[in-house]
């Protein structure tokens, strides 16, 4: 069986190559990348692999039985990307396609919902025997602005006190891997989340105790928070964006209390205070 993974040398995708090494033989995994020269430290084959190439993605996918589509980074181009992945893997042959999608697309107030919910008919319209990983927020979205809070004193966003059932990216590789090598898998979607959910006044308390200084929490307007972002020097459009996702935060949008994703890898998810005390050692 070979097993192939999509945006191989990205953060999710190295996790996956790695885990995948400690269950299936590396010359059965095939990391599909843009840039060949990019993955020689993955440790296993590489094919040059562009979302946007429908020819030569046929081509990367030629002996793939089992392929792994981590979803594009380009918004408002996923669908068409994605499609263009499962088509060339229906062409190759490829047996089962396994996706990373959004938690709860069908129902999310998220504006990346929707690409995802069309991804999810796109294969449903393939007949390719397929699986869904419905991921929900990474932690480290939020770890990024630790830094930024210890130098403010508070922590800003627009989630207000909506919970947060985040992961690590390494526990949502892990449910990757799990379904990719194991059995009973096909037809299903899991919601996958954090087993404990958190509010971002939480994180500060948790910031706080963890470097001794007084961290503060403050929810301000969505158009506030934007301005904000776009003078800490994220460009104008994507603080809009990211300030929408706080308030669908603030309204239920990245809560989960299934606890399907520590019973799909077999372990508790990764806490919250070990991510924070991961992120401030850098």
């Amino acid at each position: 069986m070979t097993i192939a993974v999509t945006g191989a040398t990205g953060e999710l995708g190295r996790l996956v190559i790695d885990r995948l090494k400690q269950r299936v033989p590396a010359n059965e995994i095939v990391a599909l990348v843009r840039d060949v020269h990019r993955a020689g430290t993955l440790g296993v084959e590489a094919r040059a692999a562009d979302y946007t190439q429908p020819d030569a993605l046929e081509a990367a996918l030629a002996g793939v039985d089992t392929l792994l589509l981590i979803s594009s980074s380009e918004i408002g181009q996923r669908v068409a990307q994605h499609t263009n992945v499962i088509n060339a893997a229906k062409k190759a042959g490829v047996r089962r396609v396994v996706y990373t999608s959004l938690l709860h697309a069908d129902t999310s107030t998220l504006s990346l919902a929707p690409e995802h919910v069309d991804t999810e008919k796109a294969l449903q319209a393939s007949g390719l025997t397929h699986t869904i990983l419905r991921n929900g927020w990474y932690t480290e979205n939020y770890m990024g602005a630790v830094g930024s809070a210890l130098g403010l004193g508070t922590l800003y966003s627009s989630a207000a006190d909506g919970r947060i059932a985040s992961a690590s990216r390494a526990d949502y590789a892990d449910a990757a891997v799990a379904v990719l090598t194991g059995q009973g898998h096909e037809g299903k979607t899991y919601e996958l989340a954090g087993d404990t959910a958190y509010t971002l006044a939480e994180l500060a308390a948790e910031i706080s105790s963890q470097s001794g200084k007084s961290i503060g929490y403050q929810s301000i307007p969505e158009a506030d928070y934007a301005a904000a972002l776009t003078k800490a020097g994220v460009p104008e459009g994507f603080a809009a964006v990211l300030a929408s996702w706080d308030v669908a935060a603030s309204q239920g949008a990245l809560f989960d209390d299934s606890r399907v994703l520590s019973a799909l890898i077999g372990h508790p998810t990764t806490p919250l205070a070990q991510s924070v005390k991961a992120a401030l050692a850098t």
